[in-house]
């Protein structure tokens, strides 16, 4: 427990430079911690240590965990791909759902949600590297795609998620950032993008999400640590 608590308040550090840094308020940015592939007994402690929103890529191994530790009463976000015929899973245990990408998937999610009397925030996933191995929607279908959304009532669109180019090049990660913050500008000025959230950034370029107007980080081995398997796995290519 000590330990995440000492790798929390780092990374909430790190957070708070870079808002500052930015001249933005500290408050404005979400930590969302990613407990991918971390064991449930460890994620007791992390709950202990102060962790109450955990985010998963795989909907079986989320379901899992939001079975076993449901007596936490944990926040449980989806933020990997989903396939259509999992709708059911994630409308019967997630509080959000940071991928979606299709309205064929909005619309199974939607009736499921209302089969089972609950609603979802959700943020639209885009594609803003332009990398064929990653999902989300092309910039240019985001107008379209958010503006046929509110058909779906359940669905509460809280803004939008991206995975910015996995590079060592600063300046191709920063120009991701810009433009999902003119998305979601654009999307505020037509009113379809909820409060306009932005869901961007990871343990290697928060601080760059941050500067490029994130409102929610998604961390996982700068909390939990280094992680067992490869990423490659939890983020698998475009149509695998």
């Amino acid at each position: 427990m000590e330990d995440f608590r000492r790798n929390l308040a780092a990374v909430r550090a790190r957070i708070d430079a870079a808002a500052h840094a930015a001249d933005r308020n500290p408050a404005e940015i979400r930590l969302l911690p990613v407990s991918k592939t971390v064991p449930e007994e460890r994620l007791r402690a992390a709950h202990a240590a102060g962790i109450t929103q955990m985010g998963e890529n795989k909907v079986q191994e989320a379901k899992r965990k939001a079975t076993n530790l449901a007596d936490l009463g944990i926040h449980w976000a989806l933020i990997g791909h989903l396939q259509t015929n999992k709708a059911k899973d994630v409308a019967a245990f997630a509080d959000e759902f940071q991928a979606l990408d299709s309205l064929r998937l909005a619309e199974a999610l939607d009736r499921r949600l209302q089969a089972a009397g609950r609603g979802l925030d959700v943020y639209v996933q885009v594609n803003s590297s332009g990398e064929a191995s990653k999902f989300g929607l092309e910039p240019d279908a985001v107008a379209d795609f958010l503006a046929a959304l509110p058909v779906y009532s359940s669905l509460r669109v809280r803004g939008l998620m991206t995975l910015a180019a996995h590079t060592d090049d600063a300046e191709r990660v920063r120009e991701c950032f810009r433009i999902m913050r003119t998305l979601r500008d654009a999307g505020l000025q037509a009113g379809t993008v909820g409060d306009g959230q932005l869901s961007m950034g990871m343990s290697g370029d928060f601080e760059l999400a941050i500067a490029g107007g994130s409102t929610c980080v998604r961390v996982g081995q700068a909390i939990f640590g280094a992680r067992p398997t490869p990423d490659s796995l939890y983020w698998p290519t475009n149509g695998a």
